[in-house]
């Protein structure tokens, strides 16, 4: 951005996001979400995980945090605010795109931008067929679910999963398991980020299954396909010393 930026500023309802809103727009007004250069979002990880959805293909965000990691947004500062969102670095995310088929026939479509994840529904563990690119890779995993994390959401609930952290640059996708039982040795795969997925659930009725896009839940699903949406994405604005790059590779060294 090369003129001072116009701001849209939108805030979380905790009494922290909404004394910065007030904060905000009585030094910087506040512009039309329609017209503004950018999307300012004031709160935590979630909500900016919502803002990033609402943003999809249409504006930029630049998110900081008032919740308690923010991994996706910066610090938390008023001073200069217009030329720091001028400076920031913008970096793409394109999402993954899951089709869920649930055991009535009901397809739902949802996009997310960190992770698809497969879990199961009651006290039984999940049985899950499992293709990639449309070759069979997994018969039969017993499990209590199966995620497929983008690159950007590999330090979200997959890492939580004992998942790989995956370079922003790389492009690939993780493949991770969750309290896999059987096969007892499988810790997950790596794949292309063009790589195509479809988990069968096995023994649906007795075995059911909920999948998750970011927060979008589908229950009772026996079939899912996920793979990247080309078509969406949104774009996320860091100061330099929030280098969202960075902080997947501390992330890798951290102890």
């Amino acid at each position: 951005m090369r003129k001072t930026p116009t701001l849209a500023f939108v805030a979380d309802h905790t009494p922290a996001a909404r004394a910065a809103l007030k904060e905000c727009v009585a030094q910087f007004g506040q512009a039309r979400q329609a017209t503004a250069d950018a999307i300012v979002a004031l709160g935590g990880d979630g909500f900016m995980l919502a803002t990033l959805h609402r943003a999809m293909n249409r504006k930029v965000v630049y998110g900081m945090n008032l919740g308690t990691i923010g991994f996706l947004m910066n610090e938390y500062a008023v001073e200069d605010l217009p030329a720091r969102v001028g400076r920031a670095k913008r970096v793409r995310l394109n999402p993954l795109r899951m089709v869920a088929r649930t055991s009535n026939g009901r397809r739902t479509t949802a996009l997310a931008l960190n992770e698809v994840s497969l879990l199961r529904g009651s006290s039984q563990m999940a049985k899950v067929r499992v293709l990639v690119d449309d070759t069979e890779r997994l018969a039969e995993l017993y499990c209590d679910g199966v995620l497929a994390a983008t690159a950007a959401g590999s330090t979200a609930y997959n890492l939580s999963a004992h998942g790989p952290i995956l370079p922003l640059s790389s492009g690939l996708l993780a493949l991770t398991p969750i309290s896999a039982f059987r096969p007892r040795r499988w810790r997950g795969a790596i794949l292309s980020g063009d790589s195509q997925l479809r988990f069968e659930v096995l023994e649906s009725r007795k075995r059911p299954v909920n999948a998750t896009a970011d927060n979008r839940e589908v229950r009772n699903v026996v079939e899912v396909r996920v793979q990247k949406a080309d078509d969406r994405h949104v774009d996320v604005l860091f100061d330099a010393a929030y280098n969202l790059e960075e902080r997947i590779l501390h992330e890798q060294f951290a102890t």
